[in-house]
């Protein structure tokens, strides 16, 4: 099974307009709801790329009974720890005359003691069962970035992690299996700019030489590093249709960990994690992925090894 594992879901509008205009009336040419933050959505992913998985996740509110309707009728094994807060509720802008895409994020609410207690107690639960693990997303107000530590120190599988800063810092004593910030994101954990592709190496083994044993850099539409004990490579995605961002990026971590669990080596891991963000780029709702076309495209990504 794999595990996706996070704190931070959300209960998603997409607002799409022919024309967006700022400081403007804009009437919506369509509007859509579906679950989302990077939990849901990794753990969506795997489901529909195939295989025993569950997302574990905190909801409450009114979009507790959307969300558990619409994991549901898709068929997504799935455990919420109730809290006492709403789910936060995001929307996202879809300007088709510009191909820009405007987010509006709420954070994550704060968890009670109790939750939170209930919480550990599940991923525990359910840790021991997984053969990999998704731990994804930023934590709710006022938790400490220490909370990711307790959850990698209980596993007893390989992680592929989608977290930064403080946090991830925190972890790579650990030896996880694959750490998996964007450019601007590792930017931020080592704490100087990546202003060349030297800087970018350099940051990325230096992650490596403290106890990450894999890390993947994405950068928006452009190529993907990937560094680990074989060396550094650059890998490209095939041309995609831009539809919608949202997601891809998780959609990217399930497909390495869905393709660490089917035994690949990492480069192809990371060829299907690449191609699993380019083909939800091409879809309104985030995660809905085709397996068969997941890796028909895996196999257009080209890789290149640079150090």
């Amino acid at each position: 099974m794999i595990l996706s594992a996070g704190l931070s879901p959300a209960w998603q509008q997409f607002l799409v307009f022919d024309t967006f205009r700022y400081g403007e009336v804009n009437r919506a040419r369509e509007a859509i709801w579906c679950t989302a933050g990077k939990v849901t959505n990794a753990g969506n992913a795997v489901h529909h790329l195939g295989g025993s998985s569950l997302t574990l996740s905190v909801a409450g509110g009114t979009p507790l009974a959307e969300m558990d309707r619409e994991f549901a009728e898709l068929g997504v094994p799935h455990r919420w720890i109730k809290t006492r807060a709403a789910t936060r509720v995001c929307t996202t802008i879809l300007d088709r005359a510009t191909g820009t895409m405007t987010e509006l994020v709420e954070n994550g609410r704060p968890l009670l003691q109790e939750e939170l207690d209930a919480y550990r107690a599940a991923f525990t639960q359910e840790i021991a069962k997984a053969e990999v693990t998704i731990i994804i997303g930023s934590l709710p107000a006022g938790m400490p970035p220490s909370f990711y530590r307790e959850m990698v120190e209980r596993a007893d599988c390989p992680v592929v992690l989608d977290f930064w800063g403080e946090g991830l810092n925190a972890v790579l004593d650990l030896k996880p299996c694959v750490v998996k910030p964007n450019r601007e994101e590792l930017a931020r954990t080592v704490g100087y700019p990546l202003a060349d592709d030297d800087q970018l190496c350099r940051a990325m083994r230096s992650l490596n030489e403290r106890g990450a044993r894999w890390v993947v850099v994405s950068q928006g539409g452009g190529p993907v590093w990937l560094s680990g004990g074989s060396g550094i490579f650059r890998l490209y995605p095939p041309p995609a249709e831009f539809v919608n961002p949202i997601g891809c990026g998780d959609c990217m971590a399930a497909g390495i960990a869905w393709a660490i669990r089917d035994g690949r080596e990492m480069v192809e891991a990371v060829k299907l994690g690449i191609a699993a963000g380019g083909e939800n780029l091409q879809q309104l709702l985030p995660s809905r992925l085709d397996p068969a076309k997941v890796e028909r495209r895996a196999a257009d990504v080209r890789a290149e090894e640079v150090q």
